[in-house]
C-alpha cells in the first residue's frame, strides 16, 4: 500500500461517523436529525481554536496596515470558501478588489467545476502564488481540510521562501497536521471529527472553515475601522440596495429623516463614515475627512476629537 493510501486513511474527516451509520436506511426527518446533531459540534471545535484566529487576525491586520494582502489559497470546497470571503470584503467593508484574494486549484474555472486533479502538484500552488507577486508584507492563508493538500502546501511554502507570514485552515487534529509536512507559521485546527458522510469535507469541515473565515475578516476589518459600533460604515455604493442600506444606517446612527439622510450621502459622495462625521461635527466633507485621517479613519475616534 502507498503512502497516501495511509496518509488519508488516518484522517479524522476520513473515518467511519458511529452516529450516522444507519443514515441509507432512516427517513428524511432523521437523516435531517443526525446531519443537524453533527452541525451543532463545529460551533464547539473552532470555539477551541480561538486563540490561534486571534493569532492570525494580528498578522493579518499588519499586513494591511502595511499595504500587504490576505491571499487565500485551496482546492475544491476550501478553495470556493476562500475565493467567497475575498469577493464579500469589497461590497461589505469597502476594501480594495486586491487587498483579499482567494487562489483555487484548476484556476476560475474550478470555481464552477471541480478540477481534482489540479490539487495534486505542490508545483501548482508554487506558480499561483508566484504569478500574483506574494511579497514579505502579504500573508497567505491555506484552505486544506486534511492539512495535506499539496496545492496548498506548495503555496505555503512559496509564500515563506518569499518572506510572507503564512496560516493553514484544517479541520483535522494538529498532531495529523504537522506529520503530513504542514509548516505554517499559524495553525487553525477545529477538529470536526468524521464526517456524517465518510469523506464529504464540504459538510462539517466546509461549516467550520466558513465560520473560521468568517470571524478573520469580520475581525481585521473591525479592527481597521470598518465599522461604528456593530454596524458597518464602509460599504461601497454599488447597487440601489446598498444605496438605501447606506441611508438607514445615516438615519439610525445620526439620529435624522430619510431626506436629510438622502442629503448627506451625497454631499459626502457616498461615503457613510464621511457623512456620520460631517452630521456628529456639524461640518463640511473637507473638515471631516481630514477628521477621519487624524484618527485613523475610526468614525469614533474622529467624532470625539
Amino acid at each position: 500500500m502507498n503512502d497516501l493510501f495511509h496518509q488519508i486513511s488516518s484522517l479524522d474527516t476520513e473515518q467511519i461517523n458511529s452516529n450516522s451509520v444507519d443514515i441509507d436506511v432512516s427517513t428524511t426527518e432523521e437523516i435531517l436529525r443526525i446531519i443537524n446533531e453533527e452541525d451543532k459540534k463545529v460551533a464547539l471545535a473552532v470555539e477551541k481554536e480561538i486563540p490561534n484566529i486571534r493569532s492570525a487576525v494580528d498578522v493579518i491586520v499588519n499586513s494591511f496596515n502595511n499595504n500587504g494582502r490576505l491571499v487565500y489559497i485551496g482546492a475544491g470546497t476550501s478553495g470556493r470558501l476562500g475565493i467567497l470571503d475575498a469577493s464579500e470584503c469589497p461590497p461589505t467593508f469597502g476594501t480594495d478588489a486586491d487587498m483579499v484574494l482567494g487562489l483555487i486549484a484548476g484556476g476560475n474555472d474550478a470555481v464552477f467545476k471541480a478540477k481534482e486533479g489540479a490539487e495534486d502538484f505542490q508545483e501548482n500552488g508554487i506558480e499561483d502564488v508566484k504569478g500574483i507577486n506574494f511579497n514579505k508584507n502579504d500573508v497567505l492563508c491555506g484552505l486544506a481540510a486534511s492539512g495535506r493538500t499539496p496545492y496548498v502546501l506548495g503555496g505555503i511554502k512559496e509564500a515563506k521562501t518569499r518572506g510572507g507570514k503564512t496560516i493553514l485552515v484544517t479541520t483535522v487534529n494538529r498532531e495529523q497536521v504537522l506529520k503530513n509536512g504542514a509548516n505554517a507559521d499559524i495553525l487553525i485546527c477545529p477538529n470536526v471529527g468524521p464526517e456524517v458522510v465518510m469523506g464529504s469535507t464540504r459538510m462539517k469541515s466546509g461549516t467550520a472553515q466558513k465560520l473560521v473565515l468568517n470571524m478573520i475578516t469580520t475581525t481585521a476589518m473591525v479592527k481597521l475601522g470598518k465599522t461604528y459600533e456593530n454596524v458597518m460604515i464602509d460599504l461601497q455604493m454599488t447597487n440601489e440596495k446598498l444605496i438605501q442600506r447606506a441611508i438607514k444606517i445615516l438615519m439610525m446612527i445620526c439620529g435624522i429623516e430619510y431626506k436629510e439622510a438622502e442629503e448627506l450621502l451625497k454631499n459626502s459622495d457616498g461615503h457613510v463614515k464621511t457623512a456620520i462625521v460631517m452630521k456628529e461635527l456639524n461640518c463640511g466633507k473637507l473638515e471631516a475627512v481630514r477628521a477621519l485621517e487624524n484618527s485613523d479613519n475610526f468614525v469614533r475616534r474622529a467624532i470625539s476629537g
